[in-house]
């Protein structure tokens, strides 16, 4: 990977040894041009320098580029056969074993919940894909937000902790109502508790709220897993971004739920940002004004 930069400085290096050879042998030659020689001669260094260092740029952001859709295909390769797997060895079970109607019943929840995890990656892939080629219109119509959260948070609502505590505590004001598109913002909300629980430890709380204030509507999804450091925060609503690096990223993901929750966000006129939690973890609030 590092072979193009080698032969790209190289030449750099090559073209300006032969530039300031070439004005050596101009200023021995023609000594009373010395002064012109070398202004122009500094100016194409220059102009040279700045074009080669804009290049440089341009081919490094490119290989990260690159480097990020090779992860994000590796990523999504990984969590369609996670589900699908999980899937046909229920499948196989009810299949082959002579298993109680409450058993049958509990392996069929336990695939739909995985279909439904699938479903929610292949509308982000297309939902990302639409705003990227512009093809999208964002329709937009009069619903109940306060439902769509409720609804979703007893989708994502898991209870797998021998603790009272639920994973998911939701503090929904009822009754609010919202202009805007229903199934673009049934992602945003999606996605952002569906990221607070993936970067939360076992058990841990995730907090819920919506709520209106001063004529506006506030979304609010808090966690309590490992945070967002400072120089990131303004980078995770990139494209394909994901916090960490790639040698110790352990969490799944695809790096384009945030970059859907900003872009849905932004065409409803709608700000959100990122704050640490404490003692740990992050919190998300969005505003519509």
């Amino acid at each position: 990977m590092k072979r193009p930069f080698v032969i790209f400085y190289a030449l750099i290096i090559y073209a300006v040894a032969e530039l300031l050879w070439w004005g050596y042998m101009l200023v021995h030659l023609q000594p009373d041009r010395t002064a012109m020689i070398l202004g122009e001669g500094t100016m194409f260094i220059v102009v040279f320098l700045f074009g080669a260092i804009s290049l440089h740029k341009s081919i490094k952001k490119e290989r990260k580029l690159q480097e990020q859709k090779k992860n994000f295909l590796l990523s999504v390769t990984h969590e369609l056969k996670s589900p699908l797997a999980s899937i046909k060895l229920l499948l196989q079970t009810i299949q082959k074993r002579d298993l109680t109607k409450a058993q049958v019943q509990d392996f069929i929840g336990k695939s739909l919940l995985d279909i439904e995890r699938l479903d929610d990656m292949v509308e982000n892939m297309l939902l990302a894909s639409k705003i990227d080629n512009r093809s999208y219109t964002f329709p937009k119509a009069e619903f109940n937000l306060s439902v769509l959260v409720d609804n979703i948070v007893n989708r994502l609502q898991l209870n797998k902790c021998d603790i009272n505590e639920q994973l998911i505590n939701a503090e929904i004001e009822p009754k609010i109502e919202i202009t805007g598109d229903k199934f673009a913002l049934t992602s945003v909300v999606t996605n952002l508790i569906e990221n607070a629980i993936k970067y939360s430890g076992p058990c841990e709380v995730v907090d819920v709220k919506l709520y209106s204030k001063n004529g506006a509507i506030h979304l609010a999804v808090a966690d309590h897993g490992i945070g967002i450091a400072d120089d990131e925060k303004s980078r995770i609503f990139d494209k394909f971004y994901r916090v960490g690096s790639e040698d110790t990223r352990n969490t799944k993901g695809t790096g384009l739920g945030l970059y859907i929750v900003k872009e849905v966000l932004d065409k409803h006129e709608a700000s959100i940002r990122v704050k640490d939690n404490r003692p740990t973890g992050s919190i998300f609030e969005i505003v519509f004004a």
